[in-house]
């Protein structure tokens, strides 16, 4: 019999990469299940500092399932997973996402609004009392530091900060601040980094009232940096054929955002943010966060 595979999102980030892998021991351990981690994409240069620095393989890249039996981390709508998801069987989801998923039979769902899947599965090793190996655990603590911006991002809370510090007990990191902000910093540089690579990185798409909006985010800590490439990020853009395509641009040290926007919305855009455009920039002060700053005020405004 084929293998469980568990994987998070197409353009996986950290918390996508490390809890396929925190699932899929998990489970093996919980339930006996027969599972593997696997990715929708190559890991980025955060994932892979984090790789390198716990002493982790990266799962091997998939765009479809070769198994009857699948469990979904990090996400839920069909848009963001493997090309054949209406071929298989959803047995589980781990998420801290809005909900667009209907399934045809029962599946164990464990769903939390807080800041990371892996502060979710975190408890879940916890309350099962199923041992976290060092390595996991600070490839989970990497997690937590990437999508809450090491505690700083305002989809934070308490449950995040207690698991980040007790991961970290468990994998041997004395300084979790130090060593987030390194982290943090491994994902920021985009010198080598095509204009392509830049807007596909870390891009999600959504369906808005009809709007197939794309959504994308990078990391830096200069936002003119990336700007002084909007040119070059522009014509990327277009080459996919987005109806709508908004691309943030989030300083990580001072918590702030700019986005550059291409699509015939631009009253909409500046109605959900309460911003103007101008040469297709929006000033987003404040904005670090997609899941709960960026994509609820465009929801409501479409």
């Amino acid at each position: 019999m084929a293998k469980t595979l568990v994987f998070g999102h197409k353009n996986p980030d950290t918390d996508t990469i490390a809890s396929a892998i925190a699932t899929s021991h998990l489970l093996r351990h919980l339930y006996n299940w027969d599972t593997e981690a696997v990715a929708l994409g190559t890991p980025n240069e955060e994932t892979k500092f984090a790789l390198s620095y716990f002493k982790l393989e990266a799962p091997r890249v998939i765009t479809s399932a070769d198994t009857d039996d699948v469990v979904l981390v990090d996400h839920n709508e069909a848009a963001q997973s493997i090309d054949n998801l209406a071929d298989v069987t959803v047995a589980a989801i781990y998420d801290h996402h809005k909900f667009n998923f209907s399934n045809s039979t029962p599946l164990y769902i464990v769903a939390k609004p807080w800041g990371s899947v892996a502060t979710i599965l975190y408890f879940e090793f916890k309350n099962n009392d199923v041992t976290i190996p060092a390595n996991i655990a600070g490839l989970m603590a990497s997690a937590v530091i990437s999508d809450t911006l090491l505690l700083k991002s305002p989809t934070t809370t308490e449950a995040d900060k207690v698991a980040l510090s007790e991961l970290s007990e468990i994998a041997g990191l004395e300084d979790y601040e130090k060593y987030g902000l390194d982290l943090l910093k491994a994902g920021t540089d985009l010198s080598s980094r095509t204009d392509k690579e830049l807007i596909d990185g870390d891009a999600k798409s959504f369906d808005m009232a009809g709007h197939q909006f794309r959504i994308g985010q990078v990391n830096t800590v200069d936002i003119d940096d990336v700007l002084a490439r909007q040119a070059g990020i522009e014509d990327a853009i277009k080459s996919e054929g987005y109806e709508d395509f908004l691309f943030v641009i989030t300083d990580i040290l001072n918590s702030n955002s700019k986005a550059i926007y291409l699509g015939d919305a631009n009253d909409a855009i500046e109605s959900a943010f309460n911003a103007k455009l101008a040469g297709n920039v929006i000033d987003l002060p404040g904005v670090v966060s997609r899941k709960k700053q960026v994509v609820p005020p465009l929801e409501q405004q479409f």
